[in-house]
């Protein structure tokens, strides 16, 4: 696996391979890599010949209040969980090789809609900064696909509102939730978690899990659901930031015509914030 830190180097890379008639993968991350970034690489080695990978912790999609400076650095031990996942480059850039001109410059692109509420609601401009530095890293890759976990749910669907409205000649590929035995959604701020918190970590997942029984059993009172659901987190500690039901196909509200659903949370557990969703069919519900 070749390592570049510069887009000169990366677009060298990517056009020796696209001259050897491979197509091109791509899969973003923050580093600090788990197993569902994993998948995704591996995922994107299946449909894919040629693997690209970055690693960039984007400061434009945190608040003034969230963790940048603490957001786990482990380029190291990254690099070789890459390497044996059969990834082909890594893309490690600096702040100053993506925004050569600084960051108050940078010419931003905002993907309305389906960005707003949820975590777009308590996390301002958060959206920006991920549909702004994807977008730019799609110009330097320029990918046949790329693969998106899951777990952020809400971006994947702003990066494929993105793509289609702008355009984009990417195929984007969504990742099924990779968890832990005990069903927490993997992810990077879970080592945030003290012991004690981790062991209650999985009542998300859980809260999740009962409200979509119901849904499949035929409820429809959403507001009672959710607001159970509310009960269930706030009793094990959780300090839920938002629960909600929404038509999995844009995010929109649930009508009578909602054939999948989709039920996403975040919430604070200590200083850690979790993210979660679970998919619903309803397409087969009597009638």
């Amino acid at each position: 696996m070749n390592v570049v830190k510069t887009v000169a180097d990366l677009r060298a890379a990517v056009t020796r391979a696209r001259g050897e008639g491979k197509r091109i993968g791509f899969v973003p991350t923050m580093g600090n890599l788990h197993a569902g970034h994993i998948a995704l690489i591996k995922k994107a080695g299946q449909r894919a010949d040629f693997v690209v990978a970055s690693i960039f912790v984007n400061p434009l999609q945190f608040g003034p209040n969230e963790d940048l400076a603490s957001y786990p650095r482990t380029l190291t031990a990254d690099q070789d969980k890459l390497f044996e996942a059969g990834c082909h480059l890594l893309f490690a850039p600096s702040v100053e090789e993506m925004y050569p001109h600084g960051q108050a410059l940078q010419t931003i692109v905002r993907v309305p809609g389906v960005s707003e509420g949820l975590c777009g609601g308590s996390r301002p401009g958060h959206f920006d900064g991920v549909s702004t530095v994807v977008s730019k890293l799609f110009n330097m890759v320029l990918p046949d696909l790329a693969v998106f976990g899951q777990k952020d749910f809400q971006q994947l669907a702003v990066i494929r509102t993105m793509v289609r409205d702008l355009n984009m000649p990417v195929q984007i590929i969504g990742e099924p939730i990779v968890r832990a035995e005990d069903g927490l959604a993997l992810s990077s701020r879970n080592g945030y978690l003290t012991t004690d918190e981790r062991t209650t970590a999985p009542v998300l997942h859980r809260t999740l899990q009962q409200l979509a029984d119901a849904i499949r059993n035929g409820e429809r009172d959403y507001s009672a659901l959710l607001a159970s659901g509310h009960q269930r987190l706030q009793a094990a500690g959780l300090r839920p930031d938002y629960l909600e039901v929404r038509d999995a196909l844009d995010l929109s509200p649930v009508t009578a015509d909602s054939r999948e659903l989709v039920i996403l949370a975040a919430a604070y557990l200590g200083k850690t914030r979790l993210l979660d969703n679970l998919l619903v069919d309803i397409s087969q519900k009597a009638s």
